[in-house]
């Protein structure tokens, strides 16, 4: 089989190149990304780079989108390599051999089943989806998979739910990441092909799960809403409709004169005097809001997504491809690697958003 286009299925629909934005400066930044990402020495882990939130994760969701756009008849190098890597740690049992280890000193307990965990869940998500093209689960993604369910909580406050790795940064890495990480779980389990879902061993986990998620969403920064509502469309019954439509209408609410959306917009957020809350709109924060919603139904020709993909169109950077985007945790110098972790994800959120078009 060519190049995979099964990821493709996360969008509404096929992605055509056009005069509005630039497909091909979009993947080279994307893969020159996660290039640097494999060879910096932080991320660099047994068995090949660890996969990360920020550059990683969504990056192997929208390259195979702008691969078919393309035309492109292989895959491109980093996303090989870290394809490779993911599927060569699924059946990692401790924190250092699932690659989730940040710095060089193995963890300590509560974090070493933190890292495992968070990495269990990132691992049948990138694999399931890459196994759709196929219509059916691979070896290496049932076994990550039977990781998952291993390593759910099914007592107290955070049944149904996973540990979670929190340093202390937003978005994805606070306290309250670990709804973030289950509907990660959820999405994985509905985009999983060959009706994975519906296996009758995993109805408990999946009631568990979907418990956790009604149960914590209303609590939420609007950001983890959002995924929740995208993970809606993935697996069944995972939120009633009257909590979706109260997502769109808040979402709708905070949307920016200009069609975009600000990172305050989709908080509330930890107050940093480094990174102080602007209303001005963002890359991340409108392109994740744009997805969320398509993947939730609602058609690209409707007035305000109609703004919202209006603003991605016109801000991607025709430097390098990328969309704006900054980190919520420090004023970081532009040219250090962290830098620019939040542009990473905004630029595949664009993709995605702009592919369901």
């Amino acid at each position: 089989m060519g190049y995979r286009v099964g990821m493709l299925l996360l969008a509404a629909g096929a992605l055509a190149p056009a005069a509005d934005w630039n497909p091909r400066a979009a993947a080279e930044y994307l893969d020159h990304r996660q290039a640097e990402w494999s060879a910096w020495p932080h991320a660099q882990k047994a068995n090949g780079p660890c996969l990360s939130c920020h550059t990683g994760l969504f990056y192997l969701v929208a390259r195979p989108a702008l691969g078919a756009a393309l035309h492109e008849t292989s895959m491109p190098a980093p996303e090989a390599e870290l394809l490779a890597a993911v599927r060569a740690r699924v059946t990692a049992r401790d924190a250092i051999a699932a690659g989730g280890v940040p710095g060089a000193n193995p963890p300590k307990e509560p974090l070493a089943h933190q890292l495992l965990a968070t990495q269990a869940i990132l691992a049948p998500f990138v694999l399931a989806n890459d196994d759709r093209a196929k219509g059916k689960l691979s070896r290496d993604t049932e076994e990550a998979f039977r990781r998952l369910w291993d390593l759910q909580s099914h007592e107290g406050p955070d049944k149904g739910a996973w540990p979670w790795a929190s340093f202390n940064l937003d978005p994805w890495e606070m306290p309250h990441s670990a709804f973030f990480g289950a509907v990660l779980a959820a999405a994985a389990t509905g985009l999983a092909p060959g009706g994975y879902q519906d296996r009758p061993e995993i109805r408990a986990n999946i009631a568990e799960l979907r418990a956790y998620v009604r149960g914590n969403e209303a609590r939420q920064p609007l950001h983890h809403r959002l995924l929740a509502l995208w993970a809606s469309s993935r697996l069944r019954d995972l939120l009633p409709d009257n909590t979706r439509q109260e997502i769109l209408a808040t979402l709708w609410k905070s949307q920016g004169a200009d069609g975009g959306f600000s990172l305050a917009a989709i908080g509330p957020w930890q107050a940093r005097a480094e990174v102080p809350a602007t209303s001005e709109s963002n890359g991340y924060a409108t392109a994740l809001a744009a997805f969320a919603v398509e993947q939730a139904g609602v058609k690209p020709g409707s007035a305000d997504l109609a703004r919202a993909l209006a603003w991605l169109e016109s801000h991607q950077d025709p430097r390098d491809g990328s969309w704006p985007a900054f980190s919520m945790n420090k004023d970081r110098e532009p040219s250090t690697m962290p830098a620019r972790f939040m542009r990473d994800a905004a630029t595949a959120f664009a993709v995605l958003a702009l592919a369901g078009k």
